[in-house]
């Protein structure tokens, strides 16, 4: 589990559809749960062969119980947060979910209607085996049964990492530069 912890609120009334967030003018403090190794899976799929077609996503969020289970335990760790006694005098009232929102059930319809994520997305090319019916990719980047093509980015993490996804695509694509060279080298030379 992960905090993010800002020292700011956003002004609920102004959230749209797409989420945009505009910072309230009273001082605040958010303490947001985000889970690092969920377990649900979601699917990405061509609608058409036309590759202008959007494609078919179906992220399926909180699908797995224990991605619920998660979530929820976050939520109280955050409430215990503000009640340390390094916070409790600051904090005059809980605006979101609210203390009325007590039990799991309550919570996980709130973070349902209310949670988002914070884009990291993985695993669309997974690296793997290539009788692994999941990978797209093996361990050199190289798309299996397809000469010539390379996906050097986070989609290649079969899972996703305990924290931001920047540093470990860096390194992917550092690795996959030096195999690439390497092999350049080799064709040259022969």
């Amino acid at each position: 589990m992960q905090f993010h912890i800002l020292p700011a609120t956003m002004d609920v009334e102004k959230l749209t559809l797409h989420q945009v967030m505009e910072l309230e003018r009273t001082p605040g403090l958010t303490i947001a749960p985000c889970q690092l190794r969920p377990e649900s899976r979601g699917t990405i799929h061509l609608r058409t062969a036309n590759p202008f077609d959007h494609p078919s996503i179906k992220p399926n969020y909180l699908s797995a119980q224990v991605d619920c289970d998660t979530i929820v335990a976050g939520m109280r760790w955050g409430r215990k947060i503000a009640a340390q006694p390094a916070l409790a005098p600051y904090v005059e009232y809980e605006q979101l979910p609210g203390t009325a929102v007590e039990t799991d059930a309550d919570m996980l319809a709130f973070i349902r209607d209310s949670g988002s994520t914070i884009y990291h997305p993985v695993g669309t090319c997974a690296m793997g085996r290539a009788d692994d019916p999941r990978s797209v990719v093996g361990p050199d980047c190289r798309v299996h049964g397809i000469d010539g093509l390379r996906v050097v980015d986070a989609s290649v993490m079969p899972r996703l990492v305990s924290g931001n996804t920047n540093a470990p695509t860096i390194m992917i694509a550092e690795k996959a530069s030096d195999m690439i060279r390497a092999a350049a080298r080799k064709a040259v030379a022969a």
